[in-house]
């Protein structure tokens, strides 16, 4: 079926555009004006995108409803993202990261389009213009003087049917993990590697465990606090540049530009029944201006790290009290 030229126009631009900008935002980032990981980028160059989409729709189209608007403005989105996975631009944990915000606001930029088309038709063209180099307007501001760094933690709890020394006992070394031992995650999904092995190379405060997980990735936890049956608490020791580039998109590398974690640990308590309450906390650095946006997805993806880590502590403390029992 041959699309009518308009809105083949339309697609076609708006992916071009989302590439040039891609290419041209990374150009910049090299003189410190502008960055990937910034609004200009993230939110409002997927408004033009979808701005422009709408534009050429009208040429061939009269009138619009709003859904319409709303959804045909995903379509250069789509193919741009594509674009991106399949010539490495970007990985698949950015782009999946990425997504809901940029057809969020390229909803936007179609309803924009349909608005100033009702209102300012025969501006319309300037009004495109405009907002395709708004983000290159802006980018150098907002790099050079917007920053909201944020600091959070993300804690998790799990009920362990054990007491609390074999609990203890399964934290420090984590002995190889076998892929059935790791719950499928959405961290998984859209690529984040899974947890291999932790070992330590003494006991107490000033120790090192060494956490290593798949494609490549390790990192440190030194021990700051050590109690034994009641807490484990470290501060991470990441070396970005020691992390394989083709393991986590260096949009999100560990200990990166953008987004660090800080600060850990787990600690133990018993509830009434004489089970043993298992939390680990987790203190996140995060450099990116996205605001609330950075922060659901920083707590969904931690999240998702304690719940599997924690269910691997469980499982293994509760086979081990088992096995105890049997062998007495």
């Amino acid at each position: 079926m041959q699309l009518n030229p308009p809105k083949s126009i339309g697609i076609l631009l708006g992916t071009l555009y989302g590439i040039f900008m891609r290419l041209f935002i990374e150009l910049l980032d090299t003189y410190n004006l502008s960055s990937l990981v910034s609004i200009s980028f993230m939110f409002l160059v997927p408004v033009a995108i979808g701005y422009i989409r709408v534009h050429f729709e009208f040429k061939s189209s009269k009138t619009l409803t709003k859904r319409q608007m709303v959804t045909i403005a995903w379509q250069p989105i789509f193919v741009f993202l594509f674009v991106s996975v399949i010539t490495l631009l970007e990985g698949s944990i950015c782009v999946a990261m990425a997504l809901p915000a940029f057809m969020f606001f390229a909803s936007i930029g179609g309803l924009l389009a349909g608005f100033i088309r009702k209102r300012e038709i025969k501006k319309a063209n300037s009004s495109l213009l405009s907002i395709a180099l708004l983000p290159i307007l802006l980018s150098p501001i907002e790099v050079n003087f917007l920053n909201l760094s944020k600091t959070y933690e993300v804690t998790n709890s799990i009920t362990i049917n054990a007491p609390i020394n074999v609990v203890w006992q399964q934290l420090a070394n984590v002995s190889d993990i076998k892929p059935q031992e790791v719950p499928f995650s959405l961290t998984q999904l859209i690529g984040v590697p899974k947890p291999l092995k932790a070992s330590m190379n003494a006991s107490g405060i000033g120790a090192v465990r060494t956490s290593t997980w798949q494609k490549g990735v390790i990192f440190k936890e030194v021990i700051t606090d050590w109690q034994p049956n009641k807490q484990m608490l470290y501060r991470f020791d990441i070396d970005p540049d020691a992390i394989p580039d083709d393991a986590l998109d260096k949009h999100v590398k560990l200990g990166g530009e953008y987004f660090s974690p800080l600060y850990g640990g787990y600690q133990l308590s018993e509830d009434k029944s004489g089970n043993t309450i298992l939390t680990l906390k987790t203190t996140v650095q995060d450099n990116t201006n996205f605001g609330i946006y950075s922060r659901i997805w920083g707590e969904v993806i931690f999240q998702d790290f304690h719940h599997s880590l924690l269910t691997l502590m469980k499982n293994r403390a509760e086979k081990s009290l088992i096995a105890t029992v049997s062998y007495n």
